[in-house]
């Protein structure tokens, strides 16, 4: 059986480690600026313990990520790694990205065709016309 992972757990208890504040501190930093609602410090506990909580809701991560003060996209990723099993490829320039399940299980070659097909995404977005750039 593969051992769980604890990606958004660790990465939690680390920021909150490295900022020196308590779980009352942290819950009462973390409010999400589009809905105002807020993270009990039960939950945090429990979240930074990697016990049994369910997977964090966006207002979850958007308030968590005010109150440590990290870009929520970290935090979504470290979501995804640890409640889906699913990791990133970013395109080079990192502004496209996609999650793939189990990416551990791919070797390199394959996630540096991974990583390709991403960069071909992001160039043809990005010049609006949905075909192969001319090369």
């Amino acid at each position: 059986m593969a051992e769980s992972r604890t990606d958004f757990s660790d990465l939690i208890r680390r920021r909150r480690a490295e900022l020196g504040i308590s779980l009352r501190d942290l819950a009462a930093r973390a409010i999400d600026p589009d809905t105002g609602e807020d993270v009990k410090h039960a939950w945090i506990n429990k979240a930074e313990k990697a016990g049994s909580v369910d997977a964090p809701r966006p207002a979850t991560l958007r308030a968590l990520s005010v109150g440590l003060g990290i870009p929520l996209r970290t935090l979504q990723e470290a979501a995804a790694a640890q409640f889906l099993d699913f990791d990133a490829v970013w395109s080079g320039d990192q502004s496209t990205r996609i999650l793939l399940h189990r990416v551990s299980e791919l070797d390199a070659e394959a996630v540096e065709q991974l990583t390709e097909i991403v960069e071909t995404f992001a160039r043809r977005r990005s010049h609006g016309t949905g075909k192969e750039d001319a090369q």
